[in-house]
C-alpha cells in the first residue's frame, strides 16, 4: 500500500510518496541474522587458525586468519550497523541512521585493502628465505577453513545481496575462500615436493585478490557518500521517461541518489501546461518512477 502527501506551495504541489516498510524490516531482520550467525563463526574459527598457524609457522594460515580477524572485527561492525541503521527517526536526524550501513561498508572495505597489504609485505620477507613449515598440519587446519568459509558464505547468500554490508561480507569470506584454497594448495607442494616458498607464494596471491574486494566496497560506499547516482538508475533516461508524459514541457533540477544501497531517492521539478491537472500528472510521474525504475522515495514539484 502506497501513501501520497501532496502539499500545496503556491502555483505548485509537491508530492512526497511514504511505502509500506513491511517488506523493507523482513529483509533488514534477515540481513541482520545472517551476519550474526557468520560473525560466530568466523571468529570462532579465527581463533583455531591463528594458533594452527602459529603450531605450523605457516604465513599462508596465519595471513588467512589476519584476513578472518578482519573480516570478524568487519562482520560485527556491519551487524551493530544494521541495529543502529534501524532506529527511529526523529527531527534532527529525518532519515534515521541508515547510512551508517554505508559508513560500516566503507571502513570494511578500507579493512581489506590494510590486511591485504600487509600479508603482501610480509610474503615478500619470507622470499629472501622461506622458513620450515609444518605442511601436514597446516593442510587440516586449511582444509577446515575451506569448509567453514564455504557454510558461511552459505549462510550470506541467504541474505540480501543489494545491501552493501552483506555484500561486503560476501566478499570477505569469498577472499578467505580464496586464501584456504591458497594454503591447501601450498600445503600440498610443501608436503610432496619440499617447495616452502609456495607459502609466500599464496600469500602474495591472496593479498592480490582481497585487495580487488576492498576496492570494490570502498569505491561502492564512496559513491554513495558522495550521494552519487545508484548504478542501476540513469539520470538521462529517467529524465527522458518524464519527458514523455504527454503534459509535462519541461524537467528540470533533477536529483538522484541514495540513503543506502537498498534506499534510492529522487527529487525533480516539473513543468506543465496552465491548464494541466497537477494531481493527474504527479501520479502518473509516480506510478512511471515506482513501476519502471523502482523508486519509493521521491518529492516532485509540479511548476506551471
Amino acid at each position: 500500500m502506497i501513501k501520497m502527501d501532496i502539499i500545496e506551495r503556491g502555483r505548485g504541489i509537491r508530492i512526497m510518496e511514504h511505502y509500506n516498510n513491511h517488506g523493507q524490516q523482513q529483509s533488514e531482520n534477515n540481513n541482520r541474522k545472517v551476519i550474526m550467525w557468520t560473525f560466530l563463526l568466523i571468529t570462532s574459527f579465527m581463533i583455531v587458525e591463528v594458533i594452527g598457524g602459529f603450531m605450523t609457522n605457516s604465513l599462508a594460515l596465519l595471513s588467512d586468519a589476519g584476513h578472518m580477524l578482519s573480516d570478524s572485527a568487519a562482520l560485527g561492525l556491519s551487524y551493530v550497523a544494521l541495529i543502529v541503521g534501524q532506529r527511529a527517526v526523529s527531527g534532527q536526524k529525518t532519515f534515521g541512521y541508515r547510512r551508517f550501513e554505508i559508513f560500516a561498508a566503507f571502513i570494511n572495505g578500507l579493512t581489506l585493502i590494510a590486511i591485504s597489504i600487509y600479508i603482501f609485505y610480509e610474503a615478500v620477507k619470507r622470499f629472501s628465505a622461506p622458513p620450515t613449515v609444518a605442511s601436514t598440519g597446516m593442510l587440516i587446519v586449511a582444509v577446515l577453513g575451506l569448509v567453514v568459509n564455504i557454510v558461511a558464505a552459505f549462510i550470506l547468500n541467504h541474505g540480501d545481496n543489494e545491501n552493501l554490508n552483506v555484500k561486503s561480507a560476501f566478499l570477505h569470506v569469498i577472499g578467505d575462500i580464496l586464501g584456504s584454497i591458497g594454503a591447501i594448495t601450498a600445503a600440498l607442494l610443501i608436503l610432496f615436493f619440499q617447495w616452502n616458498i609456495a607459502d609466500p607464494i599464496a600469500s602474495i596471491i591472496v593479498a592480490v585478490l582481497i585487495i580487488f574486494s576492498g576496492y570494490r566496497v570502498t569505491r561502492d560506499s564512496f559513491h554513495i557518500l558522495m550521494e552519487g547516482a545508484p548504478k542501476h538508475l540513469n539520470t538521462d533516461k529517467i529524465e527522458e521517461k518524464i519527458l514523455s508524459v504527454k503534459e509535462v514541457i519541461k524537467v528540470t533540477d533533477l536529483h538522484i541518489w541514495s540513503i543506502t544501497s537498498d534506499f534510492p531517492s529522487l527529487t525533480c521539478h516539473v513543468s506543465v501546461g496552465q491548464d494541466v491537472d497537477e494531481q493527474v500528472v504527479l501520479r502518473k510521474i509516480q506510478t512511471l518512477l515506482h513501476d519502471e525504475f523502482n523508486v519509493h522515495h521521491m518529492t516532485i514539484q509540479i511548476v506551471k
